[in-house]
Parts: structure tokens; sequence; C-alpha cells
């Protein structure tokens, strides 16, 4: 993905082998060199892939690549990706209902950000997206609610490499309380997957933390967003 056309910030994506042993993507990569050939031997020519769950309204540039690649796999996507990418063979259900969290929910959990909204009218604002976790490996996969950043080892006792979207405050919800119920929900996932080990996040940082790290990195956020929301 490029910025203004420019800067390449990149995109991720993440493959879920499932206890059935089939698979699902989280998000949508047009593939192609060795990563393709790769996934492509991993599931057999696609044909163990269960599903393709597009998380991030915004994120559309690569749905049309996996519906042909995987023409055979469940597409979900939000609102938004149904309008925007209407050549994809998507599944009635949203992504983010709880008919498609029931259906993972042996593998994987999900998490809605409360306080603010899934996608906004302002196709700037893109704060909000599903949060999926995985806990059989303690990996978190998110799109832009939180960013990591390419701090090196050596300064992350000092600069924080876990941050939220900068359209946050954008995105909040209209009614009174918003900011808290965000910050409240932030503490919530901390204690609810304190298990995580890594965080995948867009646009291409992968975040590691050691045991209890993450639930800590989620409370700090949530004092930062309370001083920085009430400003």
């Amino acid at each position: 993905m490029k910025v203004a056309g420019i800067v390449n910030v990149g995109t991720q994506i993440s493959i879920v082998r499932l206890r059935s042993g089939r698979f699902v993507f989280l998000d949508s990569y047009s593939l192609n060199g060795e990563i393709r050939e790769l996934v492509m031997e991993l599931t057999r020519d696609g044909s163990l892939v269960d599903a393709v769950l597009n998380l991030h309204p915004f994120h559309t540039l690569h749905c049309a690549a996996m519906g042909r690649d995987f023409p055979k796999a469940k597409f979900y996507g939000s609102e938004r990706h149904h309008r925007v990418c209407s050549t994809v063979p998507w599944e009635t259900e949203h992504v983010e209902s709880a008919a498609v969290a029931d259906r993972y929910s042996r593998d994987l959990e999900f998490s809605l950000p409360a306080g603010i909204r899934y996608f906004s009218e302002n196709e700037k604002v893109h704060a909000g997206s599903l949060l999926a976790f995985h806990p059989a490996s303690g990996s978190l996969h998110v799109d832009d609610t939180l960013n990591v950043l390419p701090v090196p080892g050596v300064l992350r006792g000092y600069v924080s490499q876990v941050v939220l979207h900068p359209t946050l405050g954008a995105a909040l919800n209209a009614e009174e309380g918003a900011a808290e119920v965000f910050c409240r929900w932030l503490e919530d996932i901390g204690a609810r997957w304190h298990g995580t080990k890594s965080a995948c996040a867009a646009h291409n940082g992968i975040a590691r933390f050691a045991e209890g790290d993450f639930e800590r990195v989620m409370r700090d956020l949530a004092v930062r967003a309370r001083k920085k929301l009430a400003a």
C-alpha cells in the first residue's frame, strides 16, 4: 500500500492453520514470487484454504487478487468491502458478525473496538478495525487501530513501539463518554489477551511481548489516550 501514491508503507497478512488442518487468511494480499510458491505449497494450491477474513473496511486493494487465487474459499468482509469490491463472491454474513466469530471460535477470538466507529464516512479515518487473536500461538493480528513503529531495540525502554492510530480522535462515536469506553476496551483486551506473544500490525510491523508485557502496554496506551482525548 502506498500513501499519496509515493511512500510504500507495506501490506500485512496472516495465515492461520485451523485445528481442522485447513487455513484462513486474515486480510488480503496479492501473492507473488517466493511467497506465493510457499503459500500454494502449504495450502495444496489453495485447496485447503477455508476462508479469507478481511478485517479492515478500508483495506480493499488486494481483495480481488485473493478472489482469483482462491476461488473455492469463503470470503468475508464488511459492508464497505461488499460495496467497493463487487467482483469478490462475498458471503452474506459480514466479517464482524457474531456468526463469523462463532464459526471460527475454536481457533480465533475477535474484538471490535468499543467507543469508535468501525468505519467512518470520512475515508481518511482508519482507526477502526476488527482485531483477531489466535490463542494457540499467542498471535494478534490488527489493522490500524494499533500501529507498530520501527523503534530500535536500544530505544524501546524510552520510546513506545506500539501506538494508537493518529485518526483515533476523529473516529470516536458521538455519544458522551466514548473516549472512556475506548480506553476501557484497551484495558479489557490487555487483560483478556494477556498471553499475547506477538502482534502483526498494519501495515508491516511486528511487536513481540514477554509474558505480561501486552497487558502492561495496553494499560499504558489507555493512560496516554485518556490524556490525549481529554485535551
